[in-house]
């Protein structure tokens, strides 16, 4: 297969991707952040009753005009605790924030603007106004009301309204289940011990982290060896464990030792393609096994994440729901960079902001893809297209962000 552009390899990849059909019922606690399903409406009325929006006293508002009168306090109406009765001329009832508005009141007269005569009678020293601190009945919502609609990523404000609503709990798009394994006779797991040979598998914590991030749930494969046998029971067992995405990390190059290609070529897989034209990165795969989507990314560590930055974040984004986000933002150039070649370049950098509010994007010294101290030490990814010709500082640039 020839190189594909970054800009089709991401159309085939993230465009054709939908959100998951799949649902699930979260209680509450547990659905900050998740998409919502399905709309969700009132089941009841907010508030349910006419309700104090101060601490005062319960009064017939022409019952509060100059000359002021004394009034008879009746009783009490508390959150939880309403009075009984209904209040008649020349009569109160000493209410607090949130308590039902007793039968027969029309307003609130605040604490500040009465005066306490004794323990069963207040004289008003302001005027009220009919429905003055009174919060109506279904002023919030109303039963029916459309509190959050189908599509919306769970705010706390918006778990809020849906417990409000008279909903423990929630339908929403299923996490996204994306299998990762890393393949390899040199790799080893940190903390256990490395051979003259060997290296640490740093990737699949890397990867797994940005897959997190993106809404999705791991599924950790552990390392393989250079072993078809292996590579495929782990395919397998990705299928039965339903995954919707199987990334493997390593292996997608065209050497004797990498065999993940021909795992996928003897399950099945529809390779969709196989190597992109941009560094770092390049020997990235992309194809189906059924549902399963397959991603092969590259095994130099920054080239690996650089690819799951482009492809398998927003991927993942996409099965779980979530908005799509710009893959690209605007800046300037923080330094001159020469001419580029045949590939779309995407070199680590530090991103800073000038007194004029400019994006500033300054490439670092080492571009090598095995450097993950280089890719740490970025924040994002200075994009170069293909054939680029030289640029000067303050040149217009895009960038890809890293966090």
């Amino acid at each position: 297969m020839s190189l594909l552009p970054v800009e089709e390899a991401f159309r085939r990849i993230i465009v054709s991707a939908n959100p998951l059909a799949r649902r699930e019922r979260l209680p509450l606690r547990l659905a900050a952040g998740r998409i919502l399903a399905e709309d969700v409406r009132a089941t009841r009325t907010q508030p349910g009753f006419d309700a104090s929006a101060m601490d005062g006293y319960a009064v017939r508002a022409a019952d509060t005009a100059a000359p002021f009168q004394p009034l008879r306090v009746i009783g009490e109406s508390a959150a939880g605790r309403a009075f009984g009765g209904s209040i008649g001329p020349g009569e109160t009832v000493r209410i607090f924030t949130g308590a039902p508005v007793p039968e027969g009141a029309d307003a609130i007269l605040i604490q500040e603007d009465a005066e306490r005569l004794s323990d069963d009678t207040v004289r008003p020293t302001e005027t009220v106004r009919q429905g003055q601190h009174i919060r109506p009945a279904g002023v919030d919502f109303s039963e029916g009301a459309l509190l959050v609609p189908a599509g919306s990523r769970l705010s706390p404000g918006g778990l809020a309204l849906a417990a409000s609503g008279g909903h423990p709990a929630l339908p929403v798009v299923a996490r996204p289940r994306v299998a990762i394994l890393s393949t390899g006779d040199e790799l080893v797991l940190p903390g256990e011990a490395v051979g003259p040979s060997q290296i640490v598998a740093s990737n699949t914590f890397g990867i797994a982290a940005l897959v997190e991030a993106a809404g999705g749930e791991v599924l950790d494969c552990g390392i393989a060896p250079d072993d078809e046998v292996q590579i495929g029971e782990h395919l397998d067992a990705a299928v039965a464990d339903t995954a919707d995405v199987f990334v493997t990390i390593g292996g997608a190059s065209v050497g004797d030792h990498d065999l993940v290609g021909k795992v996928f070529a003897s399950r099945g897989v529809a390779l969709d393609f196989w190597k992109v034209a941009m560094r770092p990165g390049k020997p990235l795969m992309a194809g189906r096994l059924g549902e399963m989507r397959i991603v092969g990314l590259p095994g130099n560590p920054a080239s690996s994440m650089v690819a799951a930055t482009l492809f398998l974040g927003p991927l993942v984004r996409r099965l779980a729901g979530l908005p799509d986000r710009p893959l690209m933002r605007s800046g300037v150039l923080a330094a001159a960079m020469p001419a580029n070649g045949l590939r779309a370049d995407f070199v680590r950098s530090r991103l800073t902001v000038d007194e004029d509010g400019r994006h500033l994007v300054e490439p670092l010294p080492r571009q090598d893809s095995s450097l993950l101290s280089i890719y740490a030490a970025a924040n994002v990814l200075l994009y170069r297209p293909p054939h680029a010709g030289p640029a000067d500082p303050g040149a217009p640039c895009r960038f890809v962000d890293l966090d």
